[in-house]
């Protein structure tokens, strides 16, 4: 029987300790794979630049690869930093994705860097000075290129004609604070809240699905959100492989970026600082356990939320570990895994 929660996937295409990014890269295409085989709704890849620890600068070229290699899951964006980038370039790389796959495309938009300030001023095209702080406006102009309705009068109005339509990318904001629920609401767009960076946005889903205005985009609010998650087959072993994200999570707040630690090594670590294995670093919220634990945890949050949807986002060292946590999960939820799985490696 198919669950009424739906799960996705948020890949940040983790850089294990003695790896490359374009293992890591591989590894994203393998999981994705896996992903589809398994029955998950979607496999969103991230944006974040000038770091060792994730290898995924460029969802907009990750996201072709990912949907040639698979069949059946959403590949989309989670997401495209809209702040670097022109609306029309935006809206043409999507619009190409969505001419090539069809209706499997989705276009996440967040605002947040993904990097630190000073690679946010590298990325920027003119550098005379900062770029403005002019998201909405940015954000109502891709809707409007997407959806060929820019006005006839308007500068950009014959800028409308994008390749891959009649299909175009399903459009969601992205957030983990209240003025994004609020944009999101206000424009009738799908919402998905980053649980795993602000674990306390209960309010803000109610007050996205409070504010919520039908559209043409969308009748009814439609609400995801991601959380981390580590699944095991205990919760002892969840919590050994959990070690290296919170390695790298401490240190991450200490302004030190690291490639994902060894367990043992994140364990080294832990302990000569003090700090408890099984504890979400700096307040964030971390469900890491057996299938049975991991299963009522994400429930649990997606409850708090009002929530139709969670994506999960997992890091470890091993990426078979990786493979065998989202295995765990989906069997707990009782996915509907494809008829055959022969293209995915065991």
């Amino acid at each position: 029987m198919s669950d009424p929660l739906v799960l996705s996937v948020l890949d940040q295409t983790p850089v294990p300790e003695g790896s490359s990014g374009g293992d890591a890269l591989r590894n994203t295409i393998d999981l994705a794979q896996l992903a589809d085989a398994l029955g998950y709704r979607r496999y969103w890849l991230a944006e974040h630049h000038n770091g060792p620890l994730l290898a995924g600068p460029s969802p907009e070229v990750l996201i072709g690869p990912v949907a040639m290699a698979t069949s059946r899951i959403r590949v989309g964006s989670g997401g495209v930093m809209l702040p670097h980038y022109s609306p029309l370039k935006v809206a043409e790389s999507f619009s190409v994705l969505a001419g090539l796959f069809g209706d499997r495309i989705d276009l996440g938009i967040g605002r947040a860097p993904g990097t630190d300030p000073m690679t946010t001023f590298a990325l920027q095209r003119d550098r005379r000075q900062a770029s403005p702080d002019d998201f909405p406006e940015q954000l109502a102009e891709l809707l409007a290129l997407l959806e060929e309705r820019i006005p006839p009068d308007h500068p950009f109005a014959r800028l409308s004609r994008l390749p891959g339509h009649p299909n175009v990318p399903q459009p969601w904001l992205l957030g983990s604070s209240p003025q994004s629920a609020i944009w999101a609401a206000d424009l009738g767009l799908p919402y998905a809240f980053a649980d795993f960076i602000n674990p306390h946005g209960a309010a803000i889903g109610a007050d996205y699905r409070s504010r919520f205005k039908d559209s043409e985009r969308l009748v009814a609010p439609q609400l995801a959100i991601g959380v981390a998650a580590i699944c095991a087959e205990t919760d002892e072993e969840a919590q050994h492989l959990a070690a290296s994200s919170r390695m790298t999570m401490t240190l991450l707040r200490r302004g030190r970026l690291i490639k994902v630690p060894p367990p043992e090594k994140a364990l080294r670590f832990l302990e000569s600082e003090g700090l408890p294995i099984d504890a979400a670093p700096h307040g964030r919220r971390a469900i890491v356990g057996s299938p049975e634990t991991v299963e009522a945890g994400i429930r649990a949050a997606a409850a708090e939320y009002g929530a139709q949807e969670a994506i999960v986002v997992s890091i470890t060292y091993d990426h078979a570990a990786r493979r065998r946590s989202y295995e765990l999960i989906a069997e707990a939820f009782g996915l509907e895994r494809a008829e055959t799985e022969a293209s995915v490696a065991s």
